[in-house]
């Protein structure tokens, strides 16, 4: 298709939600913006929308008739896969407005996850006021309570709308103005945490001048979309200092990556400085959140809410290996330090996580399973992951690669 103005995208499911989906375009009309309405309804009955469900569905792969089987859960399931399709078909997309209940907002959020970080995107949903991961994962999809159900039109409901097209159609309008300041400088990747957070503030103080350093809060999905990011070719290189999401995922905390952590670095083999950053601790939530099994720990509570556990020699084997096999699948210039002094602020000498086999049971697997080459290097550092002298050494070999 030819290029196009750009217009907002309301997307619902017109067999159950079209007086609410209408009411809401007719608002968004109201506050000036464009607008076209998309049925993404698992039946093809629905009408009203200016793109029918019947539309969507042909997008998939195998046709409109692997969506409306009859049968719910396949064709959910298939309607999602064809309304990406579609999605990502379309130049006019200036942003996205979706309306759901828990089977919408599922069906509608994978297709946003898909559109570039920047996009105004913005789901109204009964579920926006329990835990949204899932729906938003590692990208900047707002989500809007609905309070009331999405089960016709009242006062709460009215108002609830209004606000939705207004706040959408604001945000469309001022993307549609918005030039991005002119940078020389490339953007680079950080991770962080609180327990790290002087070394990364040393690294970008070293890196500023010639590089945009955006840090990335390493709490699963910090880590994922950084690795969006340079997936998508908006990062350059990585400074990865802070991999402890890895910890979560293996021992079940609660700031867990996923079995892609480090995927992008081997699908784009960009370079990558990489460290063992707070791989000392596993984060629960209050103290009363922990599970049976990990009674009588070494703990620290880092807030009411936060309660970390320090890792084991043991544990940190089983991270040191996991860690190691995808450092193996990548091909670009990798260099991953081993700070010998520790791995946070909370595993220095008289700090409570200070624990040297642990860190050596961590140190001793990386070495074990990394294979190395001229591109693939471990390096032992003789120093404190916060000390100014590694800070320094990292900077100095990002430099080198980059």
């Amino acid at each position: 298709m030819t290029t196009r103005e750009k217009r907002i995208y309301l997307i619902g499911t017109f067999d159950t939600k079209a007086a609410e989906a209408i009411y809401l375009r007719d608002q968004i009309r109201l506050a000036g913006a464009p607008v076209v309405t998309v049925d993404v309804s698992t039946t093809p009955t629905g009408e009203g929308a200016d793109i029918p469900a019947r539309v969507v569905a042909e997008a998939h792969t195998g046709g409109s008739a692997a969506v409306f089987t009859g049968d719910r859960g396949s064709a959910v399931a298939a309607m999602v896969e064809a309304f990406e399709r579609f999605l990502s078909s379309r130049d006019d997309v200036g942003a996205v407005i979706g309306l759901g209940g828990s089977g919408g907002t599922a069906l509608i959020t994978p297709a946003m996850r898909s559109l570039p970080i920047g996009l105004p995107k913005l789901m109204v949903s009964t579920m926006a006021s329990g835990d949204v991961s899932a729906y938003v994962g590692p990208t900047d999809i707002a989500m809007m309570h609905s309070v009331t159900d999405i089960a016709g039109l009242n006062r709460i409901s009215r108002r609830v709308l209004t606000n939705a097209a207004g706040a959408i159609a604001g945000a469309f309008l001022l993307a549609q103005g918005y030039e991005e300041p002119s940078e020389a400088r490339s953007a680079v990747g950080l991770t962080m945490f609180g327990v790290t957070t002087t070394c990364i503030r040393h690294v970008c103080t070293e890196l500023e001048q010639d590089h945009d350093c955006l840090v990335f809060h390493a709490t699963g999905t910090g880590g994922a979309s950084m690795e969006k990011l340079l997936d998508t070719g908006l990062l350059t290189g990585l400074l990865d200092l802070t991999t402890t999401e890895v910890c979560d995922h293996l021992l079940g905390g609660v700031l867990a990556c996923t079995d892609d952590r480090f995927g992008a670095v081997a699908r784009t083999r960009a370079p990558y400085i990489g460290s063992c950053g707070a791989l000392d601790m596993v984060n629960f939530g209050a103290p009363e959140t922990l599970p049976p099994h990990y009674r009588g720990r070494t703990l620290y509570a880092h807030n009411p809410q936060v309660t970390l556990m320090r890792t084991s020699a043991d544990e940190n084997s089983r991270i040191g290996a996991w860690i190691g096999e995808r450092l193996n699948r990548c091909e670009g210039d990798v260099r991953f330090l081993l700070p010998e002094g520790g791995v946070s602020a909370l595993d220095a000498l008289g700090q409570p996580f200070h624990d040297p086999e642990a860190d050596a049971a961590l140190f001793d697997a990386l070495e074990r399973t990394v294979q190395q080459t001229a591109r693939r290097q471990l390096l032992r550092v003789p120093y404190h992951i916060n000390d100014p002298k590694f800070a320094e050494l990292a900077v100095q070999l990002f430099r080198e690669l980059a």
